[in-house]
């Protein structure tokens, strides 16, 4: 199961006050950076956590996994160039691999961190926050103390999510792995069981297909993987897994698991069994918001809705703000830390006694979620985009072109890799000529997507992207061979 984590055995100095200008529950990324924010702001801040300072990135998933997955990338970059290929010797070290993995998570000791929130003069409480009444926050301590903090301007509920099982027969009881599990795994299993077939399972599948699992098969329901991409994209990241050796199967129905005594896992799919070492289940999040008090405030558990400056609607006197997953905008750290920085600046500068209004691109605003998304697959090849999908885009009205393009056709890609594959679209809205959207898939292009996410949130026209010329040869190259398979006027 996963890695145990271990708070810092040195305490977080003693509140000298329980009434603060904000309190946040939940330190991972996103609640630090509220609480960071807003304490430039002038305000004082306490977080609350009940785990580790740093949350569910730093240990559990965006590091971790692309800790693990990183080596195996670079390895086959260095595979794919005639030259540097012939150095190449041996395998993948699995061990230093897990090594290097683990310093990413300081073993997963959260020290460093606590250390960072004190020297910045935030407080911290260790234990769960339970939502009290107007503006305060009953917090439980490890040892069954509690203490109950007052904010005098906001509480922030940044608390995240959890894996969620769907309801199988068995499932449960079978003690199968989760994205936890997945990135802090001391050593792969012989045959590995993903059910899923979303961006975590097929990178776990990547990973320990490459780190020494001899059997992965992924079960994906629905009948393409990662359906929040263009389907091209699904489609190269599914040919990729299966030439890796990794079974693919869409359309599965799974029906009933159960572990033996011997710690062995069988799976029954659409009929028949399937046995496995360990089963990993990636097929969602469920907010982490059940036992936080939110029915004494009128509001449902459940993903918590904000406005766009993320303050809760329905909570009288507007002092409730959300941040980050367990607001279900966008579950992406990127995107919670950027939510966070508008929280922390909205609730300063309201305390400030400024209107804030959170009007469509202000830095009181978090409009970014709603159009401008950004988000890497990190398999290989990796899944780039931002923005929205030719298939979105048409649903919201917009007339739509499309230009497309393949990767290994650009000179700098060509020079990047050996018979380098790879494909990019962007999605157009014909009546305003600016890109609403991007794609990219092939080896490293999360490097490509920035300029592509600048051009959306910028929307900059397309007679003035004419004008950003591409270094030669580099793979962004590939943007001046886009521009031009789109229409001039």
């Amino acid at each position: 199961m996963a890695s145990t984590p271990h708070p810092t055995d040195h305490p977080p100095r003693a509140l000298t006050d329980t009434t603060v200008d904000v309190v946040v529950l939940g330190a991972g990324p996103t609640g630090e950076n509220v609480a960071d924010y807003a304490h430039r702001g002038g305000l004082s801040v306490v977080l609350v956590e009940p785990e580790l300072v740093g949350g569910e990135c730093s240990y559990w998933a965006c590091m971790p996994s692309k800790a693990l997955l990183r080596p195996v990338q670079a390895l086959a970059a260095a595979r794919s160039v005639e030259g540097a290929s012939q150095a190449v010797t041996g395998e993948l070290d699995v061990e230093a691999v897990l090594a290097r993995r683990d310093s990413f998570t300081s073993g997963w000791d959260d020290a460093g961190q606590v250390g960072w929130v004190e020297d910045t003069g935030i407080g911290l409480v260790r234990g769960t926050g339970r939502l009290a009444g107007d503006k305060r926050v009953e917090v439980t301590g490890p040892d069954g103390d509690a203490v109950v903090l007052t904010a005098r301007h906001a509480v922030v509920v940044c608390v995240g999510t959890a894996a969620a099982l769907p309801p199988v027969e068995g499932l449960a009881e079978a003690r199968p792995w989760t994205s936890r599990d997945a990135t802090s795994a001391k050593e792969a299993p012989e045959r590995l069981v993903v059910v899923g077939g979303g961006v975590v399972g097929c990178e776990m599948a990547t990973a320990w297909s490459a780190l020494g699992a001899r059997e992965v098969t992924v079960l994906q329901r629905g009948e393409r993987l990662l359906p929040g991409v263009e389907p091209e994209a699904s489609a190269r990241v599914l040919q990729a897994l299966r030439e890796r050796g990794i079974e693919v199967r869409l359309g599965a129905g799974l029906e009933r698991v159960e572990r033996d005594g011997d710690g062995s896992v069988r799976l029954t799919v659409d009929g028949e069994v399937l046995e496995a070492d360990e089963v990993l289940v990636a097929t969602g999040r469920r907010p982490r918001t059940e036992g936080i008090g939110l029915a004494g405030l009128g509001l449902p558990e459940g993903y918590l809705e904000t406005d766009d400056s993320l303050r809760v609607t329905g909570v009288e006197g507007g002092w409730l703000y959300a941040a980050g997953d367990c607001t279900g905008r966008a579950l992406l750290t990127h995107q919670g830390k950027y939510q966070a920085r508008v929280c922390g600046e909205v609730i300063a500068a309201r305390a400030r006694g400024e209107v804030v209004e959170p009007q469509r691109w202000s830095r009181f605003a978090a409009t970014a979620d709603h159009d401008a998304v950004p988000q890497v697959v990190f398999t290989d090849p990796q899944v780039a985009a931002v923005g929205l999908d030719e298939q979105a885009a048409r649903d919201r009205g917009l007339s739509v072109v499309t230009a497309e393009h393949e990767l290994g056709q650009v000179a700098g890609a060509a020079l990047a890799a050996d018979g380098y594959s790879g494909w990019a679209k962007l999605v157009v809205d014909a009546d305003r000529r600016v890109v609403v959207g991007a794609t990219f898939v092939g080896p490293d292009v999360a490097e490509l997507l920035h300029s592509a996410t600048v051009a959306v949130v910028g929307q900059v026209p397309l007679d003035r992207l004419w004008h950003a010329v591409p270094a030669y040869p580099t793979v962004s190259e590939v943007w001046l061979r886009l521009l031009d398979a789109l229409p001039r006027d």
